[in-house]
């Protein structure tokens, strides 16, 4: 299937690894010119983008950083896609809600939805002229709240909540904004070395290994496993071509069956 997005300019956030560099690498397969932004620039990420802008993306000037950089590179936005989020391994703790500090609320909620509130804004405007796309990328724990940590699905929540207000208003304007809510990904969130997969099996008395081993089985994965960076990408690809024109609002998950609500 032709997705017809040759020639269109691309923002991607978090795009150094995992599901932002998959991102990344599918759209620039398809075409489109890509300006990613993350803090450390890998060199998997200078070869999938035109350009790739180190900033901070919990912050509002790193984020007007990688805008205006790629707007400048670009000369216009056609497809924004908000994935920044997770955190780092050192403040996503596992304790309980009496256990977690103001900082770590702060650190999540910049990360996970602000970065997003930061990025929506400052792009609008090119978005709203070129009649553009934006995917925010949530999770699955919006809807069911894991034991930790605290401040993610709540912050996950806040940013499914904001696509459906910002559908809402820029939809009648030409701006279709959805949300693509993934379960466990193999990503380095989960497999890499120090990360927050881990912190979880060091909780849970296992091994990395044992852990990354049995995630299907832990999460009651319907498919019996985890998805992969590559099939987020594929489907969020999909979404901001015009193959998926009357999409507007929507919050897609690709979780394997872990969720078994109506």
């Amino acid at each position: 299937m032709d997705l017809e997005l040759t020639g269109k300019k691309a923002v991607v956030t978090g795009a150094s690894r995992g599901i932002g560099l998959a991102i990344a690498e599918a759209l620039t397969a398809e075409g489109v010119q890509v300006v990613g932004g993350a803090r450390t620039i890998t060199p998997e990420l200078e070869k999938a983008s035109i350009a790739a802008v180190s900033a901070d993306l919990g912050t509002p000037e790193g984020v007007a950083r990688l805008i205006d950089g790629a707007l400048a590179e670009l000369g216009g936005i056609d497809i924004l896609v908000n994935n920044v989020g997770g955190g780092d391994a050192d403040l996503l703790g596992l304790g309980g809600f009496l256990d977690v500090t103001d900082d770590q609320w702060r650190n999540l909620f910049d990360l996970n939805l602000f970065s997003a509130v930061w990025a929506t804004r400052a792009a609008l405007p090119s978005l709203l002229e070129r009649r553009g796309s934006i995917v925010n990328i949530s999770s699955i724990f919006a809807r069911t709240p894991t034991p930790g940590p605290i401040g993610y699905s709540e912050a996950k929540a806040a940013l499914s909540a904001l696509g459906k207000r910002l559908s809402d208003e820029f939809g009648p304007r030409g701006v279709r904004v959805n949300t693509v809510s993934p379960g466990v990904v193999g990503s380095p969130l989960w497999r890499g070395p120090e990360s927050f997969g881990t912190n979880v099996a060091a909780a849970q008395g296992l091994s990395h290994d044992e852990l990354l081993a049995n995630l299907g089985d832990i999460f009651n994965v319907a498919s019996g496993r985890i998805s992969e960076p590559e099939e987020v990408a594929a489907l969020i690809t999909f979404l901001v071509s015009d193959r998926s024109a009357n999409i507007v609002g929507a919050d897609l998950v690709i979780d394997g069956g872990t969720i078994k609500t109506v």
